[in-house]
């Protein structure tokens, strides 16, 4: 296959999306197959739109050019929409909106966990066919080895890393833990270490801040920890999470967005900062067993790449049956809206 992938990785701390256009690059090339960051050929078997938003650095090309490339250039080609945003994301109200005219587009749309797929948006919207593929962090540098477990005695080490420095990344949640190291008998029973990028004006009285970190250094900083902490609200589908349970350590995980599917089984739930108190005393008791089960934690990079190439495989099978139902202008306006670069 040649396969034409909407966004190009960056190095260095980039965040999720990033990791995975680095990721599926790299797994589509080890199986023989051609990836291409533009729709300058006319041979194209497959368009993967990663994100609508083409005014960011790192998109290459989004709805616009792909219908356009549809209708004048190779309509044979099949085109997957990744969605891995929302509007619930971030208290906004446009990235709704531009997801769901961008779909216009697809022939098949992958969610990066089922939560977004059940938001209202979506039921008045989705067209068949439709899948979810989790988040999968590269194990060969995300791993346990040299990480130790917390052995009941000093501090149990919490930490979490960030790219995005939206507040609903969940610093209602770090707040309250800063503010628990303020006294005993917290201040004696827990650490904390923020990895990454910070709102502006939001600071820390008590807790270790580090500047945002990628890759090995990443993976060293968070395996010198007992435990991951996040508390992202409405996140869509987290990769930070993986990253820390790969390298060992129990989650600390608020029951919002997508957490619950990825990380059931290998932590500690709560809803807010209000049990954050009740969630760590939980987390502290079962720890010898929770830091058993993460040997079993299954969202690798190899993992997702594996199901995206799979699912590429079947659509390829069905591209005569995607084509012929595509109807590339069965809404003129929504053809031409979508020539609007936003």
């Amino acid at each position: 296959m040649k396969v034409a992938v909407g966004s190009r990785a960056y190095d260095g701390p980039w965040g999720g999306g990033n990791r995975f256009v680095a990721a599926l690059t790299e797994a589509l090339g080890v199986a023989g197959h051609r990836v291409v960051n533009d729709l300058a050929d006319d041979d194209i078997d497959l368009i993967l739109l990663t994100d609508p938003r083409v005014r960011s650095p790192n998109v290459c090309f989004g709805a616009g050019a792909i219908l356009r490339y549809l209708a004048f250039r190779n309509p044979g080609a099949i085109v997957v929409h990744r969605v891995n945003e929302c509007d619930e994301r971030k208290g906004e109200a446009f990235i709704n909106a531009r997801l769901a005219r961008a779909n216009y587009c697809a022939d098949a749309t992958v969610f990066v966990g089922s939560w977004l797929a059940r938001l209202p948006l979506w039921q008045r919207r989705l067209r068949d066919p439709w899948f979810t593929i989790l988040n999968g962090a590269d194990s060969r540098i995300f791993n346990a080895d040299g990480f130790t477990p917390w052995d009941g005695r000093g501090p149990l080490k919490l930490v979490t890393h960030h790219w995005g420095y939206h507040p609903m990344k969940g610093f209602d949640v770090y707040r309250r833990i800063d503010e628990l190291l303020d006294a005993e008998p917290w201040s004696e029973r827990i650490s904390f270490t923020y990895v990454g990028h910070l709102p502006r004006g939001f600071s820390f009285r008590n807790v270790r801040y580090v500047k945002p970190l990628d890759g090995a250094p990443l993976a060293d900083e968070l395996r010198s920890h007992h435990a991951y902490v996040t508390g992202s609200v409405n996140e869509p589908g987290g990769n930070h999470q993986n990253e820390g349970a790969l390298c060992g350590l129990p989650l600390l995980y608020r029951a919002s967005g997508c957490m619950p599917e990825y990380c059931s089984g290998f932590g500690v739930a709560y809803s807010g900062p209000g049990e954050i108190e009740l969630a760590l005393n939980r987390l502290i008791a079962d720890y010898p067993t929770l830091v058993a089960s993460m040997p079993d934690y299954p969202h690798t990079a190899k993992k997702m790449t594996s199901e995206w190439i799979a699912l590429f495989k079947t659509l390829m099978d069905l591209r005569d049956d995607l084509v012929a139902r595509r109807k590339l202008w069965r809404d003129p306006l929504a053809f031409a809206a979508n020539q609007i670069p936003l």
